[in-house]
């Protein structure tokens, strides 16, 4: 994929078509990003075309509007307000993701036409997180469950899109997936804040590329 092709408008329904048939998203969180357009050419070019930028990342908005106006499919995560939301929609982010159930910030997404992927990790959770209108639920952390925890979710809730995050990695992923996962985000595994900061571009993109023949392996 190319950022032409990731200019695309990404609403609630295209996100989760596009995820499902790419269903990798990178998170990065990194005390310094130096070209964050850059990062996502990288994983992309791995084939990884979702990207999380947080709000644990010092200019986090900078960095969102450096990669969204070089045309690659970008969001924002750990959104905890409404005044996060509206910042990271006006600095490009096509989706918002939260580490719990946050009525505002799925308020703003609602308004804005962008989706929401609420977190969530209880059965309670989740069904609140579907009653916000959540265009994905987040359940983290992932790992301490294990993928056995999604295919157990998918009996009360056979039609939610669950995205597992935290603990997520190229000997795990395809397994999550297997168990009922929509997508699953790769985190330190694939995008190590040392060599993100360290702008080793090569390095991040055979990562990425490991990361995703791994999900492929298990399909």
């Amino acid at each position: 994929m190319n950022a032409t092709n990731a200019t695309n408008a990404v609403n609630g329904t295209n996100a989760l078509a596009e995820l499902r048939n790419d269903p990798v998203i990178a998170v990065v969180r990194a005390p310094r990003i130096p070209d964050a357009a850059a990062l996502c050419a990288a994983l992309a070019e791995g084939g990884i075309n979702f990207t999380e930028f947080t709000y644990t990342t010092p200019d986090v908005t900078d960095h969102l509007e450096r990669a969204s106006a070089a045309g690659w499919r970008v969001g924002v995560g750990t959104v905890l307000t409404a005044e996060q939301a509206g910042r990271g929609i006006d600095a490009g982010a096509s989706f918002l993701v939260t580490p719990g159930c946050r009525p505002e910030v799925a308020e703003v997404g609602r308004a804005r036409g962008v989706p929401v992927v609420l977190g969530a990790l209880t059965p309670t959770e989740v069904a609140r997180a579907v009653d916000l209108g959540a265009a994905a639920v987040k359940i983290f952390p992932a790992r301490s469950f294990g993928p056995g925890y999604f295919k157990d979710l998918r009996g009360p809730y056979p039609d939610v899109p669950l995205v597992a995050s935290g603990g997520v990695n190229a000997g795990n992923a395809a397994e999550f997936l297997a168990q009922g996962a929509l997508a699953v985000c790769a985190g330190t595994d694939v995008v190590p804040p040392a060599v993100v900061e360290a702008g080793d571009w090569a390095e991040i993109t055979r990562r990425a590329r490991a990361f995703t023949r791994a999900c492929a392996a298990g399909a």
